[in-house]
């Protein structure tokens, strides 16, 4: 490795770098996207590589700008794949990992677990196995590098789904919460959280867990609550609130849980978990008015006008998980991060960016996801 005069800027801290080669997985993905543009931008000197299956969620399209960099690179293959991974770690010289590679979508959990458990369970064993492989025959170097930095990483981005549900009056979740998992999915996340927590105890293998809240921004695909929204508005399609809508979630921009994640890789400690939360509980039908608002404001013409009168209340989600709330002091105090956009201010952003990007998502309106939002919601 080369040393580069980049710095980490957003924690305060000024410190000479190494160049890194970073394996993403699940980078074609929504958040996983969002962090390969701010990697590949901040740090032009990595060598990044991309490993999605480009399912239903992923969209290579996302990462088309980022095709023609020569230290860019994208694959198209299965994490189960232990085969390609092996190769993969060793032609790139792999250094870190960031696995974002998940199915994530509550409802689909419902609907067909089994995926859920190959993708988020043995997904997450292979890359565990492979990348120890790897470590043990000296892929890359022990021990941390100038200014703290550590040598090979392997991070888990996982979610707070996996701590259960929070009453109104229960303290937020923090790093020692008990798992309490609720749906397949985040009993398939917590369990992948479990195997990354026991390949550092047992092999010392350095890997770091994350655990956040509701993301939200570009790229996201439309079956998650927010595009959602805009997109059915915009259609002039009922606006499905599951049960009375009072469920509460703690919502994070996705540049902002970019930036966290960026100060984890270079700054957090192997074994660690950190929470990484936005500060920003609003209870679901309060986010579908604020969501009509600026839809109201920022959209002409809309079918439907004002939007609210779109909102539909259905039948409640299954096992529906009435409050989820982040402390994220950890990660502030250790690695002096800290959200910085507001969800009034990270919506309009989002709204602005899904009605001039009507390419990127119209696409994904197949007659499969128009199904599928029919059998979930009960709504035309």
């Amino acid at each position: 490795m080369n040393f580069q005069d980049s710095d980490i800027q957003d924690s305060g801290i000024k410190m000479q770098r190494q160049s890194r080669r970073l394996l993403v997985t699940g980078g074609a993905g929504f958040i996983g996207a969002n962090f390969v543009h701010h990697w590949c931008h901040k740090y032009p000197e990595d060598r990044v590589v991309v490993l999605d299956a480009l399912t239903y969620a992923g969209n290579r399209h996302t990462l088309l700008e980022l095709e023609a960099q020569e230290n860019f690179r994208f694959v198209q293959g299965d994490i189960c794949d232990r085969t390609l991974v092996d190769n993969l770690l060793r032609e790139e010289s792999i250094d870190a990992i960031a696995h974002f590679a998940a199915e994530s979508h509550v409802d689909r959990s419902i609907l067909g677990p089994d995926a859920f458990i190959q993708t988020n369970l043995v997904g997450t064993f292979t890359l565990l196995e492979a990348f120890r492989q790897y470590y043990e025959q000296g892929g890359l170097k022990e021990g941390e590098s100038q200014e703290g930095e550590i040598q090979g990483v392997f991070l888990h981005v996982s979610t707070d789904e996996v701590y259960g549900s929070l009453n109104p009056d229960d303290s937020a979740f923090t790093e020692t919460t008990p798992y309490a998992p609720n749906s397949p999915y985040s009993a398939s996340k917590a369990g992948s959280d479990h195997l990354v927590r026991a390949y550092y105890h047992t092999y010392s293998l350095p890997t770091i867990i994350t655990n956040c809240s509701n993301n939200y921004g570009p790229y996201q695909f439309p079956e998650k609550l927010i595009p959602l929204m805009c997109i059915n508005i915009l259609m002039g399609k009922s606006l499905p609130v599951y049960g009375d809508g009072q469920n509460i979630r703690d919502w994070l921009y996705v540049l902002d849980h970019c930036r966290a994640l960026d100060l984890v890789i270079h700054r957090g400690k192997p074994g660690m978990t950190y929470n990484i939360g936005g500060n920003n509980e609003v209870k679901n039908l309060d986010l579908v008015h604020l969501l009509c608002q600026l839809m109201d404001e920022l959209a002409p013409d809309l079918p439907v006008s004002p939007a609210k009168e779109l909102i539909t209340f259905v039948k409640d989600r299954p096992g529906h998980d009435r409050r989820y709330a982040i402390n994220s002091t950890k990660i502030q105090t250790e690695l002096v991060w800290e959200p910085s956009v507001t969800v009034e201010e990270g919506l309009r952003q989002t709204v602005k960016w899904y009605l001039t990007h009507r390419d990127w998502w119209e696409p994904m309106l197949s007659q499969e996801y128009q199904a599928y939002y029919r059998q979930v919601y009960a709504v035309k």
